[in-house]
């Protein structure tokens, strides 16, 4: 089945980025399965279809519908699965382990719902990984990471550990870790899951800041109030796409 049926609302933009020639993302019948000693036990059955860049889209579903595996093979950390997944048009489904990791490094940052903070590490040495990856020189990190930290308004709480921040402010670290290698793609799977409605609101705001810069987001949500944020929504039920529709 295909993504989408529905046209979205338009995607409004701040700024004008080098535009990507085609899709962001071309899912063709991706499937996710388990054997089990009762047979094969599908999680994701027959997904197809295209995400454009720019867009904001939110998968919803009950719990086990398969949502956050989706997400996870689109991260490119999960790849037990069978179909073809093309991602800026490198054909992921072909590519080695080492491929898949260097372009997930290169385009694609995580938002979490439990945050993935090192514990060990300062806000601004969490904050310095994604960047390390990508080997930036260390006078450029610092510089990056500090005007991060500033954009953020997280200066005062560069040299706390995450033990000492909020629920909120550890998720706002967790973001700001995601997107400060101005990555293509943010990938958030229940972000504002664990925060209060303000918190909540808070990070919303961010995501749609991001998006209208020009940042695809594809979120994982239960909130309708959060899916209403992005110009798509997707309805997983039991492994197979039931509903696309613009969000409203």
């Amino acid at each position: 089945m295909s993504f989408f049926s529905a046209q979205p609302k338009p995607v409004v933009r701040d700024s004008v980025a080098t535009p990507i020639i085609g899709p962001l993302i071309s899912m063709r019948n991706m499937e996710k399965v388990f054997e089990t000693p009762a047979g094969r036990s599908y999680v994701l059955r027959r997904i197809s279809g295209d995400i454009q860049p720019g867009e904001f889209v939110s998968i919803m579903g009950p719990s086990g519908a398969g949502k956050s595996t989706l997400l996870a093979i689109l991260g490119m950390l999960d790849s037990v699965w069978t179909g073809e997944f093309y991602f800026l048009g490198h054909p992921v489904h072909a590519m080695s382990h080492k491929q898949r990791v260097a372009l997930n490094k290169e385009h694609i940052g995580f938002v979490f719902q439990q945050y993935h903070l090192i514990d060990d590490l300062t806000v601004s040495e969490n904050l310095d990984i994604p960047l390390s990856y990508r080997n930036v020189k260390k006078s450029e990190r610092e510089a990056i990471v500090a005007d991060t930290l500033d954009r953020f308004g997280m200066v005062g709480k560069k040299d706390l550990y995450p033990r000492q921040l909020s629920g909120g402010q550890q998720q706002l670290v967790g973001v700001a870790r995601a997107v400060i290698a101005k990555p293509k793609l943010i990938l958030a799977d229940e972000p504002t899951g664990n925060l209060h409605s303000s918190q909540g609101r808070e990070i919303m705001d961010l995501f749609k800041k991001l998006n209208n810069e020009g940042t695809t987001i594809i979120q994982v949500t239960h909130s309708e109030e959060n899916a209403k944020r992005g110009n798509r929504v997707i309805e997983l039920r039991d492994g197979w796409i039931t509903g696309s529709e613009a969000a409203v």
